[in-house]
């Protein structure tokens, strides 16, 4: 996923689905300037990870 990408559903209301190698995940923070992402994977708030958005993949709607 691009970087522009991932900051547009990160600052939406709506909900995208995102998925990191297979797996659904929720965006929590952006770090535009290393282009890294704070993930939540799955439903447990605390299981998070920082992976770089280009590993993270849009469902196709």
């Amino acid at each position: 996923m691009e970087l522009e990408r991932a900051m547009t559903i990160f600052e939406s209301p709506d909900t995208f689905k995102v998925n990191l190698a297979g797996q659904p995940v929720w965006i929590e923070e952006i770090d535009q300037a290393n282009g890294m992402a704070t993930v939540q994977v799955g439903s447990r708030p605390t299981n998070t990870m920082t992976v770089s958005v280009d590993r993270l993949q849009e469902e196709a709607k």
